[in-house]
């Protein structure tokens, strides 16, 4: 018996051994995938609505600002993303990068297929996976057009991130769990844009990210493991504590729906308001400058959901 358990003890030990390498040596796995064919544009009306998409619905700057700035973004306030915002997750930290046109620390070297493969595929130009934070899979050729027009107008802003820190569940994740995501549907050359239920479903699904934070994820890892835009989503609030907040439930259900009651004047109103809850994640500051008419599709889409009932309870729980 003392010979097994020896052995045994040794077999645990080789096996630790070898699970700790095999982490080690797959820290920098690369992938394939296509480049779109997407190129900068130097059109006046494309690069302005790459701007309003930059700094309203796909709220860009919500992730990819400073520190320093964060405040300025949830006023509305048009900062350049240079990067620096720190998400403290169960996988460690994650430092977004900065986007201004800095060859060095910026995305000034990177090509336009680089920069379009990243969104739509989520690869690195160094073909690593992105830790997939950006809804830009399904993104049409014409608004990813438009975003990289408006990026290289942006000056150059000096400032070195280090964009992922990952602990030891992160490694171990980076190693065997986290590929790239890529587009679950057939991606559109272009949508047409108007208040109908059909746009905000894509504003809602590939631009603003509705889906994102309104449905239940795994937040090691990203996957949905709830119905989509029925909440309970329980986002870390700053990451040092245990106190989360919960995402609403935004399906039409009477009991359980936030916003079953409201009229489409009053989605309005409410995101012209801005940020009230100061450690709210939604990014009330850029979500200030949509369109009534793209704010009046959103509404209109999430009223066709099947209703869930799923209440989320409190707005802050902790764990």
């Amino acid at each position: 018996m003392k010979k097994f358990f020896k052995y045994f003890g040794i077999f645990i030990l080789v096996a630790l051994v070898g699970l700790v390498l095999a982490v080690a040596m797959r820290q920098n796995r690369t992938f394939d995938a296509p480049y779109p064919e997407i190129a900068a544009s130097t059109d006046s009306a494309v690069i302005a609505h790459g701007k309003y998409l930059f700094y309203g619905p796909a709220h860009c700057l919500d992730c990819h600002s400073s520190m320093e700035d964060v405040e300025k973004v949830n006023a509305g306030v048009e900062v350049l993303p240079k990067g620096g915002r720190i998400w403290n997750l169960p996988i460690g930290i994650v430092t977004v990068p900065n986007i201004t046109s800095d060859k060095e620390t910026g995305i000034g070297a990177r090509s336009d297929k680089d920069i379009a493969r990243a969104l739509r595929y989520g690869v690195s130009h160094n073909g690593r996976a992105l830790f997939d934070m950006m809804p830009f899979h399904n993104t049409s050729d014409e608004d990813l057009t438009a975003i990289l027009s408006y990026l290289r107008t942006l000056p150059p802003s000096k400032n070195p991130v280090t964009t992922f820190q990952p602990n030891a569940i992160g490694k171990v994740l980076n190693a065997f769990v986290f590929k790239p995501v890529g587009p679950d549907r057939e991606v559109p050359a272009a949508v047409t844009r108007d208040s109908s239920a059909l746009y905000g479903e894509y504003l809602a699904t590939s631009i603003a990210n509705c889906r994102g934070c309104h449905s239940d994820r795994d937040l090691k890892t990203g996957a949905y493991i709830g119905p989509e835009y029925a909440g309970g989503f329980k986002m870390p609030i700053d990451g040092t504590t245990d106190e989360f907040m919960v995402t609403c439930n935004l399906t039409p259900d009477p009991e359980t729906g936030r916003i079953t009651d409201w009229t489409e004047e009053q989605f309005i109103a409410r995101f012209r308001q801005g940020k009230k809850i100061k450690t709210s994640h939604m990014p009330w500051g850029p979500f200030k400058t949509f369109a009534d008419s793209d704010l009046k599709a959103i509404y209109r889409f999430l009223k066709t959901l099947k209703p869930i009932k799923n209440d989320t309870g409190p707005v802050y729980v902790k764990s």
